[in-house]
């Protein structure tokens, strides 16, 4: 019986062993990916603030002025004039979907109940 209960804790301590180094090593390789992960966020970050700083260079004023006039005549553009311009108040926008008319009183004695 002691000869049996000494093989089993034997191998309870190397299975537990072995699920140790396993777990170890699962860690580590994702550790391992969490790191390779966060670089590459750097690297998008590094690159996002690149191109918002080449986008706010190609975007400066004096170079699209100097563009527009370049090519005003073969994009067909017309010269802008105070005319263009209009009031809010003269904006036609489209009406807002599902309005609740809120010139008659709403019903909220039935609490959704079907009517009879």
């Amino acid at each position: 019986m002691r000869t049996v209960l000494f093989l089993l804790s034997a191998l309870a301590v190397i299975g537990s062993g072995y699920w140790a180094y396993h777990e170890n090593y699962q860690t580590q390789d994702e550790l391992d990916r969490v790191d390779a992960l966060r670089r590459d966020i750097g690297q998008a970050h590094e690159r996002m603030a690149m191109l918002r700083a080449e986008w706010a260079y190609l975007n400066r004023p004096d170079r699209l002025r100097d563009l527009a006039d370049l090519n005003f005549a073969r994009l067909g553009l017309l010269p802008l004039r105070p005319d263009h311009f209009a009031d809010v108040d003269q904006v036609a926008f489209p009406p807002p979907p599902n309005l609740v008319d809120l010139s008659e009183p709403i019903d909220v004695t039935s609490a959704g109940a079907p009517k009879p």
